[in-house]
């Protein structure tokens, strides 16, 4: 759908909040020609960001078992776009595992979700040679990757300088401040204009060993506590998966252990690993944990992004600039009011 839009023209743009959400945004504009700054309340560390804590996945196939098809259509987008911009993304696709008792919950992630093909225990063996002769099959998802959170938002940020854009730093402003077309990423933050946010707390636990080697994303399937383990070399390797209802920042006991139980439960080597950091970040998230894009006249909100926003920040990019460039309306994450 189209439409004739208010913010068309050569107004600069100015994006609030410099995590995965708005690095994104101030990339496609500023390669798009157009004047863009970008401000963040952290500093270049990120470490206030909730982006700074993420798994960094980009699961499509994967995340199909418990989200909306509209996670899979942007998560898809989204691919092409890390494949086309980052070329050296990792794509070495994501394995799903289970031990015989989980059986049930195994088969039922199979069917849920497209994508994979089904391995024995010697294709887990020959894909994770450290996994040799500990599950007797698996899921193997080729066309799924990863990324490093630490890591590629400083790349996303030099590559905004370097289409002519401005990152700003230290930078706690409000969009009543700024002048022509803002867009707000600021996440839990906005909920002075977006009250209907809630924070979601993700945690993560980052361990050390040289004992165990991994080339993708792991996940190990069980009712209780699922678990995946993303390889972010140099032997570390960070556990996730907890989505707590809770807005503290801490990391509890109980998902500690069930955290460090799970990992256990993928190797026995990991018991020796060392622990270097516990951390969480509070996800925003709508009531219906879908992303969305509001526009009211001179100012874009994106906010929503829930568990997927490494996996569908590109394509919400690609939705705002085709919005500002030429109306362009996707009625199904757009909101004009």
């Amino acid at each position: 759908m189209y439409q004739k839009s208010d913010l068309r023209g050569d107004s600069p743009v100015s994006i609030i909040g410099a995590g995965i959400a708005g690095a994104w945004q101030a990339l496609l504009f500023a390669q798009a020609g157009r004047a863009v700054t970008l401000y963040e309340r952290s500093d270049a560390d990120m470490t206030l960001s909730t982006s700074h804590w993420a798994g960094g996945m980009l699961a499509p196939y994967c995340e199909a078992e418990t989200s909306e098809p509209m996670i899979g259509r942007l998560g898809f987008r989204s691919l092409d776009l890390w494949r086309e911009l980052f070329p050296d993304t990792p794509f070495n696709g994501s394995l799903v595992v289970a031990h015989p008792r989980d059986r049930a919950d195994f088969e039922r992630f199979a069917k849920l979700t497209t994508g994979h093909v089904r391995l024995d225990a010697s294709g887990v063996g020959q894909l994770e040679p450290s996994l040799d002769g500990r599950f007797r099959d698996g899921l193997f998802y080729a066309e799924e990757g990863h990324v490093e959170p630490r890591k590629v938002l400083p790349e996303l940020h030099a590559r905004i300088e370097a289409a002519g854009g401005t990152v700003k730093f230290d930078c706690d402003i409000s969009a009543e401040d700024l002048d022509g077309i803002v867009i707000d990423c600021r996440g839990l933050s906005a909920r002075d204009e977006q009250p209907e946010l809630r924070g979601v707390k993700g945690e993560m636990i980052i361990i050390e060993t040289s004992e165990v080697e991994l080339s993708r994303p792991v996940r190990l399937i069980h009712p209780r506590w699922p678990l995946y383990v993303i390889p972010r070399g140099d032997g570390k390797f960070m556990l996730g998966a907890t989505s707590i209802e809770a807005e503290d920042t801490g990391v509890s006991v109980r998902s500690a252990l069930e955290l460090l139980g799970a990992v256990y439960a993928v190797h026995p080597a990991f018991a020796e690993a060392r622990i270097v950091e516990f951390g969480s970040g509070l996800r925003p998230a709508f009531p219906d944990n879908l992303p969305r894009i509001t526009v009211r006249k001179n100012k874009i909100a994106v906010n929503g992004l829930y568990r997927h926003g490494f996996l569908v920040a590109p394509a919400l990019a690609e939705l705002t600039l085709a919005y500002v460039q030429r109306g362009q309306i996707d009625n199904e994450v757009m909101r004009c009011v």
